[in-house]
């Protein structure tokens, strides 16, 4: 397969862009993925296996889409492919995160593991603090002024006891341990099989 001067430059000159993204990633993982770039575009731009015309490598670019978004897509699957290995919430909310930068999906489900992260930590500390904060530690019930009913966690760090009525007590104990502990587990898998599904669903360009 031969190619022209300009073409080969045109080529360069974008790879040098999705080079530049990729940094922090192993430069071993950034070489192969620029090779495989390179021949996706030579492959793409032949005719019939002919010459690599400009307008065939023009086209092959625009289809890669912008070498910044393209170098964020490769850097977000190799923190997919580390999550799923590690499972560590860590390595996962690093991922989901960049993850919410390339797609509305990706946004939501960080949005949901972050919740459901937080509500874990929250419950764990209220059955942890509970012993230390009795009276003002656990859940508690109130009536709004429209009368209807609203429930509030407290974890004690003010004085002042918590309007309205605790509802669970010393259960809270229990209760917080297993619930913050399943909703972990549960958040977790949720961010896995996200993950995963995004993975099968979406290609890389490959040659």
């Amino acid at each position: 397969m031969t190619i022209s001067s300009e073409s080969q430059k045109r080529i360069d000159a974008y790879l040098k862009r999705v080079r530049k993204g990729l940094r922090g990633m192993a430069s071993d993982d950034a070489d192969e993925i620029i090779a495989e770039l390179r021949s996706h575009i030579l492959d793409r731009a032949a005719a019939d296996g002919g010459e690599a015309t400009a307008a065939g490598v023009d086209a092959a670019i625009k289809g890669l889409g912008s070498p910044e978004s393209l170098a964020g897509q490769y850097t977000t699957e190799e923190l997919m492919a580390r999550a799923q290995v590690s499972r560590s919430p860590i390595v996962l909310m690093e991922t989901l995160f960049r993850w919410a930068g390339l797609s509305a999906g990706g946004f939501f489900v960080c949005l949901g593991a972050l919740f459901g992260y937080g509500m874990a930590i929250i419950l764990v500390l209220c059955a942890v603090l509970k012993p230390f904060h009795p009276h003002t530690t656990g859940v508690w019930q109130s009536t709004e002024r429209s009368g209807g009913l609203s429930l509030s966690i407290d974890l004690g760090m003010d004085s002042s006891t918590p309007a309205g009525k605790e509802i669970l007590g010393w259960w809270i104990i229990p209760i917080g341990l297993f619930l913050g502990y399943g909703l972990f587990v549960s958040t977790t898998r949720f961010a896995l099989w996200s993950i995963r599904q995004y993975r099968n669903a979406r290609e890389l360009p490959r040659p």
